[in-house]
């Protein structure tokens, strides 16, 4: 668990009914986002650059690493032995981390906008760049990233993911926009889904589109066919759905204030909520999944890790493989 204002807190939520603090690492600044690959955390901070944590054993995370940066580090995202990192106000940056103990940039490009998300696939790092939309970066040479293709978003393109040939953009008030990634260098919109809320997060698995669409909640949207994405269930989360990430059959949103949400998203019509997790700041920056392990940052409170669904107990105090002995009356 993350202290309010310092670092790394691991608490060991096995039973949940009885959690204890098993590790701490104080960190310097304000964490924003989080990616894990290979037993380390890489967690983007606000004037602190990328921190590079082994968490190699969850309740000893170790600080290993630090590439300084650009100054206001928004999000990451891992390909092999880089971390591509997006900044607000500086672009994308390509940070070498085969040696996670030394991290190095070996290539950057400008782009414009807000550069709040980052994903990676295929060769192309694809920025959602605010009110830029969302720009195409060609990083099959990490030394050489170039932008080949943009397209505009009728809002600020706050996150993206990508699956297949399209990439899938939370694009505020206007909702989940489908882009065309086919041709990198013309992507194109080919479908969108306005929501009821202000979509700030999205994932993707399975033909379906997870939305943490802020005051709305969890919104899945169906896109099995892209040019015709239709939502088909909805969880009205209590605080403000800000994140999600996808693990099988549950969706993990980052829901502000109240912490974690776990979400059983098997039935995509009839998703619900068999658990939560009540972090100590406010969980509305990065989420992500590993090993059976979900990290989450919180800002001033730091990273934290906990189990996912596989062995977590929830409120109700039962811990079981077998999900039909989790409650759903909870919080």
């Amino acid at each position: 668990m993350a202290d309010q204002s310092k670092g790394l807190r691991v608490v060991d939520v096995d039973p949940p009914s009885s959690p204890v603090e098993v590790g701490f690492i104080d960190t310097p600044g304000m964490s924003l986002d989080v990616a894990v690959s290979g037993g380390y955390a890489f967690v983007t901070q606000h004037f602190d650059g990328l921190r590079v944590l082994d968490v190699s054993t969850p309740s000893a995370p170790v600080d290993v690493g630090f590439w300084e940066g650009p100054r206001y580090p928004a999000s990451v995202a891992l390909s092999g032995d880089f971390a591509y990192v997006a900044s607000y106000n500086s672009g994308l940056s390509v940070v070498d981390v085969s040696s996670p103990m030394s991290p190095v940039e070996v290539g950057s490009v400008f782009t414009p906008g807000g550069s709040d998300s980052v994903a990676v696939s295929g060769g192309y790092a694809f920025v959602a760049a605010g009110w830029e939309g969302l720009r195409v970066i060609d990083v099959s040479t990490p030394s050489s990233p170039s932008e080949v293709g943009f397209v505009a978003t009728p809002d600020d393109a706050e996150d993206v993911a990508v699956s297949g040939n399209y990439a899938y953009v939370a694009a505020g008030s206007t909702g989940l926009r489908v882009i065309d990634v086919s041709i990198p260098a013309s992507p194109v919109e080919v479908g969108f889904f306005d929501t009821a809320g202000d979509t700030r997060g999205v994932a993707v698995s399975g033909g379906y589109a997870y939305l943490a669409d802020y005051s709305e909640g969890l919104r899945i949207i169906d896109v099995s066919t892209p040019t015709l994405p239709n939502e088909v269930g909805f969880y009205d989360t209590p605080a403000y759905a800000y994140r999600v990430v996808v693990v099988g059959k549950y969706a993990y949103v980052a829901d502000s204030w109240l912490g974690i949400r776990a979400i059983d998203v098997s039935t995509p019509s009839a998703p619900v909520n068999i658990g939560f997790y009540d972090t100590p700041g406010s969980a509305n920056y990065g989420i992500a999944a590993s090993g059976g392990l979900v990290y989450v940052s919180e800002g001033n409170a730091g990273v934290e890790i906990f189990w996912d669904c596989s062995v977590v107990i929830f409120s109700d105090g039962f811990e079981s493989h077998n999900t039909s002995m989790w409650s759903n009356t909870v919080p």
